[in-house]
């Protein structure tokens, strides 16, 4: 096979602000829950007060009689649905409790005062069953799931790991805890759902990462046509993939709206509702352990994972899957178990596994730099890999190496006195640290795009559309499309118009796993060249031609993944603990760098939410209750412009041909692996606590 061909850049490349940023800042971008509709109902869910048990009674009597109250529906009268199989989506269609926070009614009105109202005055009797609801690995009920998301191996086995950290000369050993995150994008889930009994057909406006997704799972539960579903969402208000999957809250919105044909039943969840119905990351606890030899020179690797998923529905995140081919080492075991509890179903938040695998990893890494008296940064060049040691297949192309000496000139770490707690300014402790970051690159079939020209007017402009169902979460979709558009076709970036959020046009596939651009933008190349090759360079006016994304062959010969340095400076107050952060660097080469603005945002995004994991982020689990206490953001604290400093972002030039058409590596998830390691490595350097634990808390530096 000869080497493929990439688009020559001219739009590409090129730093161009996002098309819909004045509609966004004027406030005339209309997200879900704002698009005008005639005589909407509101809707105010019922939620259940037990971890698990039963419904045995419901009184709905003192909620019909407030006014302005349309309808209460519950177990008793919602339609049947026609695919039960998913457990998260069987809404109020029995009586049996798996979480609390679970749908157990809704009540719909006028107003949303009325509908909240209504709701607090349904009430509810249960039967309650013993439950458990905080993860235990001494529990005894660990089991290993047939795969982990998406697919990947439980396990992985390579050579004879624990011989070889028998015979190792230097032996890291430790156990590393991540806590339960909620991804807490700005806008709310939110739907507008129309039924239209007469033709049975559903229109539908979703905050989600895929409309096409979303029509196609309300379509499986409903028994319907995907024909018959309408999903429209032209701007989303960020996601961190808890709007990738199809959630209860949907399903419930379209059983409200059959309940009052022909009036948009409106359903915003309020920050609460969030904690128990959209999906989080689930804590983790990673055993990992190291042999070396004194260079520190990896010789083994096992890296343990137990994590929770819920007992009605099974998510298993891949989280020891980033140690599987980032370093080198001959002998090698990663594992998976899960602990089956009465909790929420978690889901996908940003870089899942990825994310709190590299915590574990890079961490373990500075340890064993330390006790091999190595350089950080020397020691993970010294395990650099010549070819992906899980497949053995060489890489499209990785350039770590470069990333961490790059970083490393940039951040003045030839300055550094790697002796830990030498350095007190002004009553703080000052560090420095450093992780690795490294995220696959995905491109997934199953998305189509249509262009279509327009005859050049009078004054000689002409138009080109281009239309796809992705969805723009914040990352400019519209924006980068249209520079490869333009590209694909070799025409000006301005007469192209990107129209995107809308199941009326060409099917995509969900934005997650950071592989939005590279599929969404193979489809548009697709359908460029194929309007080129039909029409040629002198289209009449309506020509137009559906492209497709193809399969990746080149996949089957290349291991392909972005990679990156990151960097940090940590000082952490020698009386009260409290841990601040500087400075931040992230350096990575991801493939061709399509929009040098949008780019620089999605990197710095990543860290920032990497930096709120480090300091931060904790969601409380109640283990007498079963529910998040902390459900709010007043009390779950994420990471505010106080706590960014001096964070910046470059990238390594990089072409990589085997990838997609474009060159391009997905850059939305890679910010976030690591980003959490360097600040608990930095924190380390600073005070020579090795906190094990992410968030990190004053009292680890109070001892």
């Amino acid at each position: 096979m000869s080497t493929p061909e990439m688009l020559t850049p001219r739009a590409m490349g090129t730093p161009r602000r996002r098309v819909e940023g004045p509609a966004k800042v004027t406030g005339t971008a209309r997200y879900a829950a704002e698009h005008p509709l005639d005589r909407p109902v509101h809707l105010h869910p019922v939620l259940a007060t037990i971890p698990r048990g039963r419904v045995t009674a419901i009184d709905t009597s003192a909620a019909e009689a407030v006014d302005g109250v349309v309808a209460v529906l519950t177990t008793r009268d919602a339609d049947a649905l026609a695919d039960t199989s998913d457990r998260e989506f069987t809404v109020l269609q029995d009586d049996e409790i798996g979480f609390r926070g679970q749908y157990v009614g809704a009540v719909l009105a006028d107003t949303p005062e009325a509908a909240r109202e209504g709701a607090d005055r349904v009430e509810v009797t249960y039967e309650q069953d013993d439950f458990r609801a905080v993860l235990d690995p001494d529990a005894g009920e660990l089991y290993a799931p047939d795969a982990v998301n998406p697919a990947f191996a439980t396990d992985s086995v390579i050579g004879d790991a624990d011989a070889a950290l028998g015979e190792a000369e230097v032996v890291v050993d430790a156990t590393y805890t991540t806590a339960t995150t909620h991804n807490n994008p700005l806008e709310p889930h939110s739907s507008i759902v129309v039924w239209e009994p007469d033709g049975g057909r559903f229109t539908i406006f979703d905050s989600t990462q895929g409309v096409s997704t979303t029509r196609s799972n309300v379509a499986t539960v409903f028994g319907m046509d995907e024909a018959d579903v309408d999903v429209i969402s032209p701007h989303v208000g960020g996601g961190f993939g808890s709007k990738g999957n199809l959630h209860a809250n949907v399903v419930l919105a379209c059983l409200a709206a059959r309940r009052v044909p022909g009036r948009p039943v409106k359903y915003p969840l309020t920050r609460q509702q969030m904690f128990s119905l959209v999906g989080y990351r689930t804590p983790t606890i990673q055993h990992v352990r190291l042999g070396a030899t004194r260079e520190g020179r990896l010789s083994a690797l096992v890296h343990d994972v137990v994590e929770q998923t819920s007992r009605t529905k099974e998510f298993a995140e891949q989280t020891a899957t980033y140690s599987r081919s980032v370093y080198a080492a001959p002998h090698r075991r990663t594992t998976h178990r899960l602990d089956m509890l009465d909790v929420p179903v978690p889901s996908w938040m940003r870089a899942p596994g990825e994310c709190p695998g590299s915590f574990a990893a890079e961490v373990a890494m500075d340890e064993l730099a330390v006790a091999c008296d190595v350089d950080p940064v020397e020691l993970r060049i010294r395990n650099e890999p010549d070819a992906d040691p899980e497949t053995g297949k060489p890489f499209s192309s990785r350039h770590l190496v470069e990333c961490l000496r790059r970083g490393a000139d940039r951040f003045g770490w030839s300055r550094r006195d790697p002796t830990p707690r030498a350095r007190l300014v002004d009553g703080w402790w000052s560090g420095t640290g450093v992780a690795a970051s490294a995220y696959p690159t995905n491109r997934s079939p199953g998305s189509g795009a249509t262009i279509r020209y327009h005859r050049p007017a009078a004054d000689g402009a002409e138009h080109w559309d281009v239309e796809i169902a992705a969805a723009d979460i914040g990352t400019g979709a519209r924006t980068v499309l249209g520079q490869i558009a333009a590209d694909a076709l070799g025409v000006d970036v301005d007469t192209v118009e990107v129209t995107v959020g809308d199941t009326a046009v060409p099917p995509a596939t969900v934005a997650g796993g950071s592989s939005g651009t590279a599929s969404w933008g193979s489809a548009v190349v697709d359908a460029a060249q194929r309007f080129r090759a039909k029409y040629g360079t002198d289209p009449s006016d309506g020509d137009e031609i559906e492209g497709a994304t193809p399969e990746n062959d080149w996949s089957e010969h290349y291991a392909m993944s972005a990679f990156g340095a990151q960097f940090a400076e940590v000082l952490v107050h020698a009386d009260t603990g409290e841990v601040r952060v500087p400075r931040m660097l992230g350096v990575f080469a991801a493939g061709r760098i399509l929009n040098p603005v949008t780019a620089r945002s999605q990197f710095i995004g990543g860290m920032t939410m990497g930096l709120s994991m480090a300091l931060h982020e904790d969601s409380v689990m109640d283990p007498r209750s079963g529910h998040v206490v902390n459900h709010d953001l007043a009390n779950y604290h994420i990471a505010s412009c106080a706590d960014v400093g001096d964070m910046d972002a470059e990238w390594i030039d990089e072409e990589d041909p085997y990838v997609n058409p474009m060159g391009s590596k997905g850059i939305g998830e890679i910010g976030i692996v690591g980003a959490a390691a360097v600040v608990a490595n930095a924190a380390y350097h600073a005070t020579g606590v090795r906190v094990r634990s992410a968030p990190m808390l004053v009292d680890h530096f109070l001892d």
